[in-house]
């Protein structure tokens, strides 16, 4: 969400043969846009037995298994699609076309998610910004974006139950002005929301708005709060949800590869359409061939790279935006309640949200280069606390970040914006050359569409044939099926945390509620798996004080997540280093030792994990390892 300006407030979107036997589980062939109810029947019986975690090889496939169906394709027998880039747009474009009845390869240079997708807001937002837009624009688009926008918010939360849900947020108002304009505007959200909707919006008082956020200032320099008017949007755990997607193509059918990296594209003996890739597998360093009838390329902000491999002359349409946040204790927020501050310094938005028991403030919107490893400076860390003090009655210091990240927002380019806010958020899919599709731009909330629309191009420019049309706006992730809010209980009352000590003997521990709500909330269903993992190997003990993350997760996702490096786990399947660096450092040796045993690491790689982890973490700026200047919260 963005700020709304004050206006006139009258004016009123695994081997080859897993995945044939996969394919052959799908319907005969039908119309592509006829969402078959066998096929969707088919796609949530194979995710709901793999949720249940019961019997042998309902699970995602090993690596390995992954590895040579990719392999195995050829030339005479290729794959259908071979999706680039593993971040939310990727997994959703495998999914959608495994569900399909397509044969389908996914590749990924570093982890899943380990790109923007892993460093989002955390919001599933309609977009009140170009509700506004819309409005005061007399602009159709923006208003397609916000429907659009409003019916995915919906059915993320609803295939992903125990990793998104809704989330009211609290807007101050410190004129009776504002009161009427955002009560109204708000209003307005829910009504284009329609039977979408998540909650209604209403306007609290003074002394209700202070109940439900203690922290909130009453004064604002020479301004009183009038009240707040709360609406609602949802959050997520978006790096879990994107490992989800993964993990739930791989179950319905696709081959889905983590550190392999695309070195060039193959094209025909002509040289005139793409029909597949050279890939390299970054673990093993061995390179090997994927051929595919269409090649999909999902690789947000490098997206340009891998066009430039089919066309070397394309011109660049990427226009990198760099989005900081920043973390803070849970005593900035309270834990059912975000605060979306609608007018900064520069006529941005900053807001403040409880996420994962911490507080997650942000953002910021600049130009910024396209890198790997993006870093936030220490200005705009400054901005955001700048901006945050003056709306809270806590003093706001510096020493309190606890962690701070960049993430490269992909945003499609359009040549005669000035600025990156004048810049369509929506989606961009096309084929600029025969054989490759490349979709881009766009934003969490709606990567399930996005990945249809994909899906959609490459059928028709490989001329593919599908068995069905797009079942996933009702397909559930795995973990999904069968997860109520209640499912923790079943944790806290069957199991124990068998811990070692130091001296090898093995104690239990109660799984209390924190960690049983964690676990519930991390791995739905599955739960239960990596609680037996506590219970019956030893690995009870949590990794970081203070925090839920048990040492069996770590295990867990080795074996079944395709968690391949201490990074992996620390940034995309717990979410430490985005929790809290400094813990997240602390946690790093156990967290090798555990992968070093699963994986048969050696002592060179085991060096070489901590090494790289470090480096990673050092990209995070908490108040540890920030550089401090003089300024207004240096030190206090």
């Amino acid at each position: 969400m963005a700020a709304w300006r004050l206006r006139g407030a009258g004016t009123a979107l695994a081997a080859t043969s897993a995945l044939a036997a996969a394919a052959a589980a799908w319907p005969s062939p039908a119309s592509a846009s006829d969402p078959s109810p066998a096929a969707l029947d088919s796609a949530r019986q194979l995710v709901s037995r793999a949720g249940s975690g019961s019997g042998p090889g309902v699970g995602p496939p090993p690596r390995a298994a992954q590895r040579a169906a990719l392999a195995g394709s050829t030339a005479a027998e290729p794959l259908d699609v071979l999706v680039v880039g593993g971040g939310a747009t990727g997994c959703g474009v495998a999914l959608d076309a495994a569900t399909r009845g397509l044969r389908v390869g996914l590749v990924e240079r570093e982890d899943f998610s380990s790109g923007t997708s892993s460093r989002s807001t955390k919001l599933i937002h309609g977009g009140v910004r170009y509700l506004e837009k819309a409005v005061f624009n007399l602009d159709y688009g923006q208003l397609k974006l916000v429907f659009h926008a409003l019916k995915e918010r919906k059915q993320v939360i609803e295939n992903a139950p125990h990793l998104c849900h809704a989330l009211p947020c609290m807007t101050p108002c410190f004129n009776w002005f504002e009161v009427v304009y955002y009560w109204f505007g708000l209003k307005f959200y829910d009504i284009v929301a329609g039977k979408r909707l998540l909650h209604l919006s209403r306007y609290y008082s003074v002394e209700e708005s202070v109940e439900l956020f203690p922290t909130l200032a009453r004064n604002d320099g020479d301004r009183s709060l009038r009240g707040t008017v709360v609406y609602y949007d949802g959050q997520m755990n978006d790096s879990r949800l994107n490992v989800g997607l993964a993990c739930t193509s791989a179950v319905v059918g696709a081959a889905v590869l983590n550190y392999a990296e695309v070195v060039s594209l193959i094209k025909d003996e002509s040289g005139e359409r793409v029909i597949g890739a050279r890939i390299r597998d970054t673990l093993s360093g061995k390179e090997f061939d994927a051929f595919a009838k269409v090649v999909v390329n999902a690789s947000g902000a490098f997206c340009d790279s891998v066009r430039k491999m089919a066309n070397s002359d394309i011109v660049p349409m990427i226009a990198p935006s760099s989005g900081v946040h920043i973390v803070l204790p849970d005593y900035y927020s309270p834990e059912g309640m975000g605060l979306i501050v609608p007018k900064t310094k520069d006529g941005r938005v900053v807001f403040m949200l409880p996420w994962l028991g911490r507080t997650v403030a942000g953002t910021t919107d600049s130009s910024t280069a396209i890198t790997m490893l993006p870093e936030p400076h220490e200005d705009e860390i400054q901005f955001i606390l700048d901006a945050i003090c003056d709306y809270l009655n806590v003093q706001v210091r510096r020493s309190d970040v606890l962690s701070a990240w960049s993430g490269i927002r992909p945003l499609a380019m359009d040549p005669s914006a000035k600025n990156t806010e004048s810049i369509s958020r929506d989606h961009v899919v096309f084929e600029d050359y025969p054989g490759l599709i490349t979709i881009t731009g766009g934003k969490w909330t709606t990567y399930r569409s996005m990945a249809e629309d994909a899906v959609n191009a490459a059928i028709r420019s490989g001329k593919l044939k599908p068995a069905n049309g797009c079942v996933t706006d009702h397909l559930h992730i795995v973990g999904g099926y069968g997860w109520d809010p209640a499912s923790f209980t079943v944790l806290a009352q069957n199991y124990k945390r068998m811990k070692k000590t130091y001296g090898g003997k093995v104690i239990p521990g109660a799984m209390d509620s924190a960690v049983s709500k964690h676990l519930s909330h991390a791995y739905g269903t599955l739960a239960e798996r990596v609680a037996a993992i506590a219970q019956n190997e030893g690995l009870g003990k949590r990794l970081a004080h203070g925090y839920p993350f048990l040492e069996a997760e770590v295990a867990y996702c080795a074996r079944h997540e395709y968690c391949e490096s201490a990074v992996d786990f620390v940034a995309r399947r717990c979410r430490l280093a985005f929790l809290d660096t400094d813990a997240a450092g602390r946690a790093l040796p156990r967290i090798i030792e555990i992968l070093a045993s699963e994986h048969k690491w050696d002592k060179a790689r085991r060096k070489l994990e901590l090494q790289k982890g470090i480096e990673f973490l050092e990209t995070f700026k908490s108040s540890k390892n920030a550089q401090f200047r003089d300024g207004k919260h240096n030190g206090q």
